[in-house]
């Protein structure tokens, strides 16, 4: 009997340290665009910090200043930085600002132009 209750409270701890790495990481739907239209983006949770990292198939847009820029559950929309470096490479991810509360899409914003290129949104808010 004791064999039971030990099996059952180690399965229950496995499924529920496996549910809880299962929810640090969120896959957005593919960027749907003009110039962003390849790729998805994925949120994770490292050290309390927010991450969005660019799929590999993800290509830039060329346009003269691309940045990144998330949208809140809200609407209200936050600029962040630029998608490429100096050095003309592309930053594929970066840490959401503690000011944010949470994202619902993320943007490929150009900010010469200041047009959306494309966006791909989660299928709920992450934070």
């Amino acid at each position: 009997m004791i064999y039971k209750t030990i099996l059952a409270s180690l399965t229950a701890l496995v499924i529920a340290a496996t549910n809880s790495f299962a929810q640090d990481s969120h896959k957005s739907g593919p960027f749907q665009g003009a110039k962003a239209n390849k790729g998805f983006v994925t949120h994770t949770t490292q050290n309390g910090k927010s991450t969005l990292t660019l799929s590999d198939d993800f290509v830039p847009p060329q346009t003269p200043d691309p940045h990144w820029q998330v949208v809140d559950s809200n609407g209200k929309t936050y600029l962040l930085d630029r998608l490429m470096t100096k050095s003309q490479k592309v930053k594929k991810s970066i840490v959401v600002p503690d000011y944010v509360p949470d994202i619902a899409k993320v943007q490929m914003w150009c900010a010469f132009a200041e047009v959306n290129l494309g966006e791909a949104a989660f299928e709920q808010p992450v934070k």
